[in-house]
């Protein structure tokens, strides 16, 4: 009896030390476990990426309580419910494109040249490649980004060959680094030859058609003009004609008379 329960308890604190020592062996499956590890959600640490909006500091009033004269007399515990440190995403937004906006107008009253809506699409540029990097995968805010950045270029183009000054103080004071569009290219295929065959073939024939529709439509013309000019020198003869009568009438009557 004493020697049963020994080996009891030694069964028992090899299972114990065996667990402690992560011997145990599993409850499950092999195939289990593996499927189990695999399901386990993967913890990833979080990249801190730079944004535009950490040079704002947080005591900074919102855009819209920043002019107001009260603001001086109010409580710090108001003060700071008004202040960037509460703020959302859209007020630092806000406040981020004034800065810029008040970097390259031309007058306070400006708030549509074209440096101002350079601007304006440099801060949402800005702020959707902040996104993409934590979120790559967002599609529609990657197309949204690259609508902004063709917009700019078209924006940037104009004012480069119109105010070159402009151009480089604009790029120099926002930190856009504007480069040449290249040149298009296309790669000649045999599919393009015969392509460009056929649309020539195409141009060609509907121009000859055209040239006929033109020389039909102008022979037209023409007849109408000389139907025109014969009706107006038969209206000329016969009003040319009574005249010409009532002259020969009088001729006679005049060599009759005695002198």
């Amino acid at each position: 009896m004493a020697g049963s329960l020994s080996a009891a308890m030694l069964a028992m604190v090899g299972r114990g030390a065996a667990a402690a020592l992560g011997w145990a062996r599993p409850a499950c499956s092999p195939a289990l476990q593996q499927a189990r590890a695999y399901a386990r959600p993967v913890t990833r640490r979080r990249r801190d990426i730079p944004s535009q909006l950490d040079d704002l500091p947080p005591t900074m009033l919102k855009k819209d309580y920043a002019n107001l004269p009260v603001m001086n007399s109010v409580d710090d515990v108001v003060r700071r419910l008004l202040s960037l440190e509460m703020a959302s995403q859209k007020e630092k937004m806000k406040i981020k494109t004034q800065q810029l906006v008040e970097k390259v107008r031309r007058s306070p009253s400006d708030n549509g040249s074209f440096e101002v809506q350079v601007a304006v699409l440099t801060a949402r540029i800005r702020m959707f490649e902040e996104h993409l990097q934590r979120h790559p995968k967002d599609k529609n805010n990657r197309r949204r980004m690259l609508m902004d950045i063709d917009k700019r270029k078209k924006l940037l183009g104009y004012l480069r060959r119109v105010r070159y000054d402009t151009f480089e103080k604009t790029c120099q004071q926002l930190g856009i680094q504007y480069s040449l569009p290249a040149p298009y290219t296309r790669r000649v295929t045999k599919r393009w030859m015969v392509k460009k065959a056929f649309c020539i073939k195409v141009f060609q024939e509907a121009q000859k058609l055209k040239a006929a529709e033109r020389l039909k439509q102008r022979r037209e013309r023409q007849a109408r003009a000389r139907a025109a000019q014969g009706q107006q020198g038969q209206e000329k003869v016969a009003q040319e004609k009574p005249a010409q009568e009532k002259v020969s009438q009088e001729k006679p009557a005049q060599e009759g008379t005695p002198v």
